[in-house]
């Protein structure tokens, strides 16, 4: 870690040069201005930028798909029969998983239902989810939605977890109150693993301990985590995760999500479930008039068999992390978000306020700040400056370098052209 920043370009420069992931950069496409300039991009929250090699990757499925039609599937160069297979290993080191846990499958909330079909077994008396109370609105909506299916009404059934008045970060011990007041009524804790909004990294291991404690399911939606943070999902002992790849997993919009199931569920045949042929038996799969054998594994939750050119989009993307490691990505990572929370608080603090933890094992890359006396329209003068955020309402601009593409001279420029336009 550095020991101290300093609020100069030479500093900055100089950071980048003894970067050692510095050469990255160079292997993903930038977005430019109407000048041809480059933005600084700080949205890889939101959608990471496209690998260089991303076309070749799917060019590649697209030519054998010309050449060779249905063969494909056993003859392409990545046959597409397993192809969600060659994302497994990485994901799995990704998300700090076993690759029996882990499968590329759907989209994120598709998968959370899915997931929810398997680990949300309400009683009469034991039914409610309790949620963060700033969730990502689809989480919401999804648990909402499975409280109804269940016969249940969604007011009652949410519990949420909630900040202190004029705070925006949640604390532990509001959590163990509210399981001490409602553990034995929750049937499932389903939490953003990195809050959209604050940007605050949770304790998975915890809450997950927690949740047991009361004999709760507990799972994570980690969008904002997969990538960003180590997640370390097995040693959490949670009962599942999703999480999308178009954020800092660069796999293009929309792409496919991924799947974290606990191995200690990979060969209970008895969980609830919904299924399909991709989640039957590999060997017996085409045989097609067998009954239905369940795949072990998170890969027994697969329905049908996925997008060859939404994974090879994906594949483009992993290969890369499997070139750097987490612990690299997230070394550098601390630093960049360090110095721009440095830089920023030069500001002054009567202007700026981060409401994202200051302690850099509560945080991912993302800082959301709050300008005073702002709007929207603050968020259109730097864009029109060069310079790409992410405003969310009422009054929050995520910013988010990324250690693969953004340098600290990005993060240097960034804040000297929001302190102009402040002025």
């Amino acid at each position: 870690m550095l020991c101290s920043y300093q609020s100069t370009l030479e500093f900055a420069l100089e950071q980048d040069q003894n970067d050692v992931l510095k050469s990255y950069r160079d292997k993903f496409h930038i977005p430019q201005d109407k000048h041809g300039k480059d933005l600084i991009y700080m949205t890889g929250n939101s959608l990471g930028l496209q690998p260089k090699q991303t076309k070749a990757y799917v060019n590649q499925e697209l030519d054998d798909w010309a050449k060779l039609g249905v063969e494909g599937h056993t003859q392409a160069k990545n046959a597409w029969l397993p192809y969600h297979e060659f994302l497994t290993n990485s994901m799995a080191k990704i998300v700090g998983a076993k690759p029996i846990e882990v499968v590329v499958m759907n989209t994120l909330t598709a998968n959370l239902h899915f997931m929810m079909v398997s680990f949300y077994q309400p009683t009469k008396t034991r039914y409610k989810i309790l949620i963060e109370s700033d969730a990502f609105p689809s989480d919401k909506y999804a648990v909402e939605s499975q409280l109804r299916h269940h016969g249940f009404n969604e007011k009652e059934g949410l519990i949420l977890w909630k900040p202190r008045k004029n705070e925006a970060l949640l604390r532990y011990d509001d959590l163990e109150l509210l399981m001490q007041k409602h553990g034995n009524e929750i049937a499932l804790i389903m939490i953003g693993g990195v809050n959209y909004y604050t940007g605050q990294f949770f304790d998975l291991k915890r809450i997950t301990k927690l949740g047991h404690q009361y004999g709760c399911k507990v799972g994570f939606d980690c969008a904002h985590g997969a990538g960003n943070v180590v997640l370390n999902l097995h040693d959490s002992g949670a009962d599942f995760a999703v999480w999308c790849t178009y954020k800092y997993l660069n796999s293009g919009p929309g792409s496919l999500a991924g799947c974290f199931v606990h191995e200690r569920h990979a060969y209970n045949k008895k969980l609830n479930r919904f299924t399909g042929w991709w989640s039957h038996d590999k060997e017996t799969r085409f045989n097609m008039r067998d009954a239905f054998n369940q795949l072990a594994g998170a890969e027994g939750w697969q329905l049908s068999n996925p997008p060859i050119l939404s994974m090879a989009a994906i594949k483009a993307s992993l290969d890369l992390f499997s070139e750097v490691s987490m612990e690299t990505l997230t070394k550098k990572s601390k630093k960049l978000t360090g110095y721009l929370a440095f830089l920023l608080e030069q500001l002054g603090k009567d202007v700026i306020h981060i409401i994202t933890p200051k302690d850099e094992q509560h945080r991912g890359c993302q800082l959301s700040i709050q300008v005073k006396n702002s709007n929207q329209s603050l968020h259109s003068k730097l864009l029109e400056a060069g310079v790409l955020t992410d405003w969310r309402e009422p009054n929050v601009i995520r910013c988010a370098p990324v250690p693969f593409y953004n340098s600290f001279e990005d993060i240097y420029n960034m804040v000297a052209i929001l302190k102009t336009i402040l002025n």
